[in-house]
């Protein structure tokens, strides 16, 4: 850290982007508790934005929404820039660094400060939310066995721990979630967490890093500065991952994690891959030194997360699961994997950049019925009308979710199952992923 940033007190800080979720607004309302001069800066507008404004009422700073204003740039000593922001497309960023102004995140003013040494990290394309909070469930777990004083779970996850800062102590227990948009900032700060976990690398948010390889150089910020003492962990079984750590330098500290029986029975939330991710949290939990009953009733105690395969209700037979934190082809298809029932999938949304060939394809195999929607809809059942085979699955496409819902609900025959698994983001018809899987949850308990 530069050490004359080190106290923010009385310093000018422009915060870019707000947005909606909790990085933006915990790092305005953690600067402004540290004394900084805190101008919050935002292409949206105060209507948009009402929501996360409410929770930063009363505090002393000075808006610029609906804009970018390079005066506020004007003896600025630091800008903290929001992940969401591609810092190479962004001109506001270009004439801040042109200027020379420091630029930092909500995750790298955490990390500068973090005083715990035992630290997971966990990164990848799909899982990393349900590992994350597996290795959380596990931690947990260690405290009240008393073999720790606290845990921490945040990161992308969706939590910033920049609050907590004050009340954790070296020995505590700490597991984060990591972006690849959180890693690219990280680089800056040469960091890597002791204990890296990566479920895996698959095509994703390549509408923002361009190509995979891009993506993936990303991904592996979190090996990158790790000291030889270190540990990174991997499924078993997956070739590529392998190459692509030893062409990193990681290969003396791989370690590979395949899922251990004596655990089948307190691993709840359904799938295969969800016996995968339990065998990253398992090998997380023993790189750590905790016991192996600590870990089973970690595991026993997690259900799983919200609007990730989250169960809803059984209406007439038929089991409705909410899967809205699925926003790529590859997340979607495990969805369906996670069932030996026959599966109606919801699919639509906004697009990534991503490639649809392998998911429809799949789908029209392996799908009873596709029902689009959104955006995304009628490209995704395209391809899936390509595949199917005549007479076998259904595909259907519907003006919103609602409608999606509806004929959901009127193809389906007890014992399938209803899955929203969209494979897309939810900006075109949601401000976010929770949204949609509330909305979806509302239309499922109404019918």
């Amino acid at each position: 850290m530069n050490p004359q940033l080190r106290d923010l007190s009385g310093r000018r800080v422009v915060v870019m982007g707000l947005g909606h979720f909790g990085g933006g607004i915990a790092a305005a309302r953690w600067l402004c508790a540290a004394g900084a001069r805190v101008t919050v800066t935002d292409l949206a507008g105060a209507e948009k934005l009402a929501e996360s404004l409410e929770q930063l009422k009363g505090l002393p700073i000075t808006w610029r929404l609906g804009g970018h204003d390079p005066a506020d740039l004007q003896g600025c000593d630091l800008l903290v820039v929001s992940p969401a922001v591609p810092k190479d497309r962004s001109e506001f960023v270009r004439q801040a660094v042109q200027r020379g102004v420091p630029l930092s995140s909500e995750m790298n003013l955490f990390i500068e400060r973090c005083p715990v040494r035992r630290v997971v990290g966990v990164t990848g394309s799909a899982g990393k939310s349900t590992t994350t909070a597996m290795i959380g469930s596990i931690l947990q777990a260690a405290v009240r066995a008393g073999l720790a004083r606290r845990a921490w779970i945040g990161g992308n996850i969706g939590h910033s721990l920049l609050p907590d800062l004050t009340d954790m102590r070296p020995e505590d227990l700490m597991v984060l979630e990591l972006s690849s948009f959180q890693l690219e900032d990280l680089d800056a700060l040469a960091w890597s967490p002791p204990r890296a976990l990566i479920t895996n690398i698959r095509p994703n948010h390549l509408d923002r890093h361009g190509t995979l390889e891009a993506y993936a150089a990303a991904k592996l910020n979190i090996v990158r500065h790790q000291s030889p003492h270190d540990v990174v962990i991997i499924p078993a079984g997956d070739p590529e991952l392998r190459r692509r750590l030893e062409d990193a330098g990681a290969g003396p500290r791989l370690r590979e994690a395949a899922f251990d029986p004596a655990f089948a029975g307190v691993v709840h939330p359904p799938g295969a891959h969800n016996r995968a991710n339990a065998a990253l949290a398992i090998a997380a939990a023993r790189s750590l030194d905790l016991p192996d009953d600590v870990i089973r009733a970690g595991l026993d105690g997690f259900a799983g997360l919200p609007h990730r395969l989250e169960f809803i209700a059984e209406r007439d037979g038929v089991r409705y699961y909410n899967d809205s934190k699925s926003t790529t082809p590859e997340s979607t298809r495990l969805a369906i994997d996670a069932f030996e029932s026959p599966v109606i999938v919801l699919v639509g949304g906004r697009d990534k950049g991503m490639s649809f060939d392998e998911l429809g394809e799949y789908m029209a195999h392996n799908a009873r019925a596709v029902i689009g929607y959104g955006e995304m809809g009628p490209f995704i059942l395209q391809i899936v009308r390509r595949h199917v085979p005549p007479g076998t699955a259904a595909v259907r496409q519907a003006a919103g979710l609602d409608e999606a819902v509806r004929l959901a609900r009127s193809l389906a025959s007890p014992g399938d199952v209803v899955v929203l698994s969209p494979a897309c983001t939810s900006y075109d018809l949601f401000a976010n992923y929770e949204e949609r899987g509330a909305a979806f949850r509302r239309l499922v308990l109404a019918g």
